[in-house]
């Protein structure tokens, strides 16, 4: 699948700050800072983040003023459940936002408000990786982790960023950088496996499915379907080199084990401004590994339609 920079940005932005938003959210009556300047930091940061990411959503519609339409189908549709649910947890995120800059205060109501939005952003990034993991065609999304590993990188960013910004205001942050390792290893655990998994996995679709000529032998095209590229060759036949798709997941591996986990176990033990150099390296590392990871989630997907024009999906392309 084309990999479009809108959608990554979406993907990756949306999913940091409802991590951020949930664990401020759920840690706001407790375990973080009541000054109203921490929850002005913490809150703009998160809310700025998904904002950012809906916006670059609305760039990937074709006709981005009709984006409300969505909304209608919530029923039927995970895309409609996930915007109805980014809207509606504004309301509690908002909630919270007066009580602890305003009033500064993260109790009572207002500390149900952060339960609300964080019971909001977790269902939001579930309803994305839903919105992959619905769609049979693509066998490399319709599985039974994908959504559980929206829900783990969210988290992990959303924690990396928490880490920094409790070392920025030289509050406890124990619990942060001990989260912000568990969920790093816990994302590319799962992530592994279902690489794995999809590498021994046989494709149940091929041209000797599609044509019932299965018993004669394999199967190949005599013409091609066109003479010229067209917009599903341009939208599903995106190809991806082996030995390019190794290397990013080494990159990925390395920025986010090597980078987010170690430089966080790091930051644990250090204090002052190394600590705080340490988290922000620590949440850029992480950050830029989700990024790659969610190229290679879109560019490593193969269509059944493509068994149309010849290739067979699940198959890695050789060379570059």
């Amino acid at each position: 699948m084309h990999p479009s920079p809108s959608i990554i940005l979406f993907t990756s932005a949306a999913g940091a700050g409802y991590g951020l938003l949930f664990l401020l959210g759920l840690g706001a009556a407790q375990l973080l800072p009541p000054t109203r300047e921490f929850g002005l930091a913490g809150l703009a940061l998160a809310l700025t983040l998904i904002s950012l990411g809906l916006v670059a959503s609305l760039a990937h519609l074709g006709h981005p003023e009709r984006a409300w339409r969505a909304i209608s189908q919530w029923r039927s549709s995970w895309l409609s459940r996930e915007g109805a649910l980014a809207l509606l947890t504004f309301l509690p995120a908002l909630a919270l936002a007066f009580g602890w800059v305003v009033l500064e205060r993260t109790d009572g109501w207002f500390a149900l408000a952060g339960v609300l939005a964080a019971l909001g952003s977790a269902a939001t990034v579930w309803a994305t990786g839903m919105i992959y993991a619905s769609l049979k065609p693509v066998r490399e999304w319709h599985r039974p982790l994908t959504a559980p590993l929206y829900l783990a990188f969210a988290l992990m960013s959303g924690a990396l960023l928490l880490h920094l910004l409790l070392a920025l205001f030289d509050a406890p942050r124990a619990f942060a950088g001990a989260l912000a390792l568990v969920a790093t290893l816990l994302a590319f655990g799962l992530k592994a496996i279902q690489w794995q998994g999809i590498a021994a996995e046989v494709p149940a679709s091929t041209p000797e499915t599609a044509t019932g000529l299965g018993e004669l032998g394999l199967v190949r095209m005599i013409e091609p379907p066109h003479t010229q590229t067209n917009y599903l060759l341009t939208e599903l036949g995106f190809r991806l080199g082996r030995k390019h798709a190794t290397r990013l997941r080494l990159l990925a591996y390395g920025l986010g084990l090597g980078g987010g986990a170690l430089l966080t176990l790091l930051a644990l033990a250090a204090t002052g401004w190394p600590a705080l150099l340490l988290t922000a390296l620590a949440a850029a590392g992480g950050l830029a590994a989700i990024v790659i990871e969610r190229w290679l989630f879109f560019a490593e997907a193969t269509h059944t339609a493509m068994l149309y024009y010849g290739r067979r999906t699940g198959v890695a392309q050789a060379g570059g």
